[in-house]
Formats: C-alpha cells, sequence, structure tokens
C-alpha cells in the first residue's frame, strides 16, 4: 500500500530529556534528509542510527540522531525515520513544522497503528495490546498486554477457526462435490460432538475471561457499612494518606470517593461510600442511593462493621445486601474489645486506629483473587470486553448450529450457523473475509484429483 508521509512526536508533550519525532511512508527517509547534515539518509543501512545536525535556512535547528527503519522491516511495514531531539516543547515542534512544510502531514491520533494493522503487521488483538502495554500499571496487566501483543490471542482464535473450518470444508465438498469419495459424510451424528468440543472450549474462555477483566480493569472494590464505622478510616489506611475527610460526625461522607491501589500484582479501584441509614437529609439520601448502585456494580464488597458494639439493624440490612455479592466482612475498631461471630463466615478484626489486621485483610483480598498462571491451560485469557463479547457471539452461534443439529435439519443449515462462528471469531483479529474462507477451503483439498 502508498500513503502519504505522516509525522507526529512518539514522546509525551512538555519538559523532558528527549523528545523522538516519528516519519512514517515513501518520503519519510528523503524529507529527513533534506534537514540532515551527517550523512546521506538515502544511502544508509536499514536499521542503523546516525548523528548530526538538522539545519533548515541555514539554521541549526537541533543536534539530533537519527533512526532510520526501510521497508518493509518497520513497525508500519513502510520506510520509517525517528529523530531523537532535545527535550521541551518548542525544539520538537519546530522540527514537526519544518517537515511538514517540506511535505510531511501530522498523524492522526493511533495512525502509525493503524497502518501497521493496515499493512498486515499486526492484527486487531495486536493493534489494542499495545495500548494496554502502555496503560499498565501492574505487573499482572503488563503480562497480560505482552501476551496480546505477542500473539497468543490470535494464535489460539487462529486454531479455533481452523478447527471450523475443517468441518465447514467437508459439508462444502459434500454439497458441491458429492462424487468425491476421499472425504467422509459430514452427518449430523457427527457434527453433534464436534460442535459440543467448540461449545466447551468457548465456557473455558468466558470463565477464565474473569480473571482476564480483573487483571485489566482492575478489581471495583467497594466499603460499605453505616455511618461513622471507620469506612473512610480504612480507604485512608489502605492508602496510607488522608484521600477522605474523617469525623466523629456520622454521615459525613456523602458521595463515592475513589482511589486507586496497588495490592501486590492486583490493581484495586477503592470507593469509599456515604453510610448506609435512614435519614430524611436529602442530600444523604442520594449518597446512599449511589452506594446501593455501587455495591451491584461491585467486583468485591468489603462489609465494615463495629465489632465492638452489637449488630444494628443497619448492619443486619447490610449482610442480607451484599449476600450474594463476593465479599470481605470487616470487624473495625478491634482495639476497643468486642467481637464478630457470624455463622458460616469469618471477619477480619482490624483496627484502623492501631493498623492491626490491615496486613491479614490485604492478605485475604489477594487470596480471593488469586490469579492463575498464564500458562495453567492451554485458553487464553481474555480482558478486552470486544474480545469477549465476540466470544460471547461464537458461543451462540454455535449454539444455534447445536440446536439446528440436534433437530435434524440439513447440514448446509447447520452450516450458515458455523460460518457465523467462523465469522465471529474473525472480528476479533480483524481477518475475517469470504476470500480467506474460499483461500482456505480450496488449499484444503485436492479437488482437481
Amino acid at each position: 500500500m502508498i500513503y502519504d508521509t505522516i509525522i507526529g512526536q512518539a514522546t509525551a508533550s512538555g519538559m523532558s530529556a528527549l523528545n523522538i519525532i516519528r516519519l512514517s511512508g515513501d518520503e519519510a527517509i528523503s524529507l529527513v534528509a533534506k534537514l540532515f547534515q551527517g550523512v546521506d539518509l538515502t544511502t544508509v543501512a536499514s536499521h542503523s542510527v546516525h548523528y548530526g545536525h538538522l539545519v533548515f535556512q541555514n539554521e541549526i535547528l537541533d543536534e539530533v540522531l537519527v533512526s532510520v527503519f526501510k521497508s518493509p522491516r518497520s513497525f508500519t511495514t513502510e520506510d520509517v525515520v525517528e529523530v531523537s531531539c532535545h527535550g521541551g516543547v518548542y525544539i520538537a515542534s519546530r522540527i514537526i513544522e519544518t517537515l511538514i512544510s517540506l511535505g510531511a502531514r501530522m498523524a492522526e491520533p493511533g495512525e502509525f497503528t493503524r497502518r501497521a494493522y493496515l499493512n498486515g503487521r499486526i492484527d486487531l488483538t495486536q493493534a489494542e495490546s499495545i495500548m494496554d502495554v502502555i496503560q499498565a500499571k501492574t505487573k499482572s496487566q503488563l503480562r497480560l498486554a505482552h501476551s496480546g501483543l505477542s500473539g497468543d490471542v490470535r494464535n489460539r482464535v487462529h486454531a479455533l477457526q481452523n478447527e471450523l473450518l475443517q468441518i465447514i470444508a467437508v459439508i462444502e465438498v459434500n454439497i458441491d462435490y458429492p462424487e468425491y469419495d476421499d472425504v467422509v459424510e459430514m452427518t449430523n451424528a457427527l457434527l453433534i460432538p464436534k460442535i459440543r468440543q467448540l461449545i466447551d472450549i468457548m465456557d473455558r474462555i468466558i470463565e477464565r475471561a474473569n480473571t482476564g477483566k480483573v487483571i485489566r480493569n482492575g478489581i471495583k472494590t467497594v466499603i460499605v457499612g453505616k455511618p461513622n464505622v471507620g469506612k473512610s478510616s480504612l480507604l485512608n489506611t489502605l492508602l496510607q494518606e488522608d484521600r477522605a475527610i474523617v469525623t466523629d460526625i456520622s454521615g459525613t461522607t456523602r458521595d463515592l470517593i475513589q482511589a486507586e491501589l496497588r495490592l501486590g500484582g492486583l490493581l484495586i479501584q477503592l470507593i469509599d461510600t456515604a453510610g448506609v441509614r435512614d435519614t430524611i437529609d436529602l442530600v444523604e439520601q442520594i449518597g446512599i442511593s449511589k452506594t446501593k448502585k455501587a455495591m451491584e456494580e461491585a467486583d468485591l464488597v468489603l462489609l465494615v462493621l463495629d465489632q465492638s458494639k452489637d449488630l444494628t439493624k443497619e448492619d443486619i440490612e447490610l449482610l442480607q445486601l451484599t449476600r450474594d455479592k463476593k465479599r470481605i466482612i470487616v470487624g473495625n475498631k478491634s482495639d476497643l474489645g468486642g467481637g464478630l461471630f457470624l455463622e458460616g463466615e469469618s471477619p477480619i478484626s482490624i483496627s484502623t486506629k492501631t493498623k492491626a489486621g490491615i496486613e491479614a485483610l490485604e492478605q485475604s483480598v489477594k487470596h480471593l483473587f488469586d490469579q492463575k498462571t498464564f500458562d495453567q491451560d492451554q485458553e487464553i485469557l481474555l480482558g478486552n470486553a470486544r474480545h469477549i463479547g465476540k466470544i460471547l457471539e461464537t458461543k451462540q452461534a454455535l449454539q444455534d448450529a447445536l440446536r439446528a443439529a440436534n433437530e435434524q435439519l440439513p447440514v448446509d443449515l447447520v452450516e450458515m450457523d458455523l460460518k457465523k462462528a467462523w465469522r465471529s471469531l474473525g472480528e476479533i483479529t480483524g481477518e475475517a473475509s469470504n476470500e480467506q474462507l474460499i483461500s482456505t477451503l480450496f488449499s484444503s483439498f485436492c479437488l482437481g484429483k
């Protein structure tokens, strides 16, 4: 493919030691060569770095290092040049403006990656993983992103597509070449176990996706309890900073307070909430309504109770509201004595005042979300909502195919649902096309025999 030459700053704007300016396109090398005083960049080898100065109209723009990557051995598969210049705002802007005046065009957001995809250098899953690598905040998030970037998702999707293609190809041969004896006749009796096996694989992927979503998005953790039980104190203690206002006045917290906590390899999205109680205060009522909505959407609820006192009506109500949620019951104010005894559950005893029990609480959270290793089995670990959605579409299409086969409909009707499943998988990587299906079908069988 031939595109115009684009340019963009690859490093963040602002004060820094260095900036990197990237160009991609047929004229990337020649445009920079017009400014570069050092060597003739049009004659240098690919994957080489050169020292010199950028000069425009007898004015030295900067002292730079220029890296040259020739097509097709570059990120975009086009000619790519990266200029390392001094940091700051002005220098990079001046260089970019000058190269635009010579014929380059300012790149649109994500355009370098889009060209890499359009030129076949990466698939959609790898393109999405690039941003996940950049945005990773924990070791687990980075590992998940690298898994997608290295092609693990693509390779597993291709393997599943190939399994479907083998089935579809046999059906196609049965229909179009009934006299072709070297291929087994694909009946519903043969199709049913094959489809069930594929549905089982989809179920395993979907089950593991819950772990992937937790890694990618963090654990949405809501701290709930009645007023003045120590919710905000717990938030501050976990964060080791005074994020929430703490007073002896009930109902101090009236809106949601959010913060991030890194716990081992986990990213915890902590949410402190308004205390739940009966109140005539309109603002507090709104806060309590938000609390209940946050509980519904949470991955984890930390239900804080005052263990120095007997359970109240509000405590019992919260125990009921959260009984079907993944939760940890926290008995605060252990420094005041007492204890919690709940049938079938083991509360974590803590004191936000003395910090007693905080480590045990953190360990309990880790245990609940113990991440299985990436190589636990052969299934991919998905965290991207789009990918998970396409897997769900694939499963639905396979279930439709299984229903049709069980009802003994003609296999060509079953095939329609199998093709739909194949396309849904292909949409994960962005590689589904009728041309690919046709090519695979005719390369799999020697029909001219």
